[in-house]
């Protein structure tokens, strides 16, 4: 199957996944470690949402003063990629999924704080309303 994503798409999968690392580290005691480690685990993503996570691009929209107001952003945008994955390709949805599951989860660490922990709670529920 052909996956056909266009700028706004891809822009969207970027938006969420780096939405998500970002959320991870906000929520974490030692924000600037789990930023790192939930990158290199969207860095190591492969098939198109790896091309597309990895692509050099100025897209990334994340603006927020608070942790509220980036989930607020981050939160539906996590829903509409996985949506738009469903509808095109199955299999790049559940890579996408699985890719987003692997970045919160090496940002949280090997002993998640309860506030990290909730965050990847609130992250994956969000994955899963699509």
């Amino acid at each position: 199957m052909t996956v056909t994503l266009t700028d706004q798409d891809k822009a969207t999968l970027r938006n969420a996944a780096y939405g998500a690392v970002s959320l991870m580290a906000a929520a974490d005691h030692a924000p600037h470690k789990a930023s790192t480690n939930g990158t290199i685990a969207l860095s190591s993503a492969t098939g198109l949402v790896g091309h597309v996570l990895t692509a050099k691009s100025r897209d990334i929209q994340l603006k927020g003063k608070t942790v509220a107001d980036l989930a607020d952003q981050v939160l539906p945008t996590l829903t509409a990629a996985m949506t738009l994955l469903r509808a095109q390709d199955p299999a790049e949805a559940d890579n996408f999924r699985a890719t987003i599951q692997v970045a919160i989860e090496s940002a949280a660490g090997a002993e998640p704080s309860p506030t990290s922990a909730e965050m990847a709670r609130k992250i994956t529920s969000a994955l899963d309303a699509a």
